[in-house]
């Protein structure tokens, strides 16, 4: 499994879940667990996908996703799992 998480973060608009995930499904990316809140008007999105099978390599992946947000206003991050857990250790 190649693991990694993406956060999504900006103010909350329609259809922001339905871009995201339509451009992983596209990408062949498979969504494995995904947690969302709004506060305050403020959407707030971490998932953790798995890229193992995906059709497009991680950076050119992370790029797309960066654009999308973009476009739809919002920030998309995408780190490997490994990466990540680095970051964040206490």
């Amino acid at each position: 499994m190649d693991k990694s998480i993406i956060t999504v973060v900006g103010q909350d608009t329609v259809g922001i879940i339905a871009k995201v995930c339509t451009y992983l499904a596209e990408s062949e990316v498979n969504v494995l667990d995904i947690s969302q809140t709004i506060v305050s008007g403020y959407f707030n999105m971490m998932m953790i996908v798995d890229m193992q099978n995906a059709k497009k390599d991680f950076a050119v992946i992370n790029e797309e996703m960066e654009k999308l947000g973009e476009e739809i206003g919002v920030s998309i991050k995408c780190q490997r799992e490994e990466i990540f857990n680095k970051m964040h250790r206490i």
